[in-house]
This record gives C-alpha cells, structure tokens and sequence, in this order.
C-alpha cells in the first residue's frame, strides 16, 4: 500500500510579517515543491512593506493583495 506523505509545515516568523516572512513564505511556495505548507506570521503585524511588493513583483510574485498575519492565528 501506498501511503501518502505528510506534509512537512514550515512558519516564517518576523516581528511585523510585513516584509522579510511574506517574501520567504512566497519564494518558497514559487518553488511549487508540493511536500510543504508554507506559512508567515507577525508577533505584531502590520501591512505588507511596499518595497517587499514592488521587489516580489519584479519576479512575477504579486503581494499587494496579501495581509500581515499574527502569530495567533498558527
């Protein structure tokens, strides 16, 4: 029988999850590896940094749309 893996969960954790988590929680879900659920997080969040944004979507990776997220939530 074939059993299916689990999925390994992975948290990026910065005090605002404003720029450096939402930028490594995105670059790591554009790898498409499927074995991870990729998550970010705040301490105390904030709104997503506009240089993190304008950077993101230099490489095809829009985030204007996304929100900080707090610890709490995970």
């Amino acid at each position: 029988m074939n059993q299916a893996r689990q999925k390994k969960k992975i948290l990026f954790l910065f005090t605002n999850n404003s720029a450096r988590s939402q930028m490594a929680e995105w670059l790591l879900k554009a790898l498409g590896d499927n074995d991870y659920e990729v998550y970010s997080a705040g301490i105390s969040p904030s709104r997503v940094n506009f240089y993190a944004i304008k950077v993101m979507a230099e490489i095809g990776i829009d985030l204007s749309k996304y929100l900080s997220k707090s610890i709490d939530k995970f």
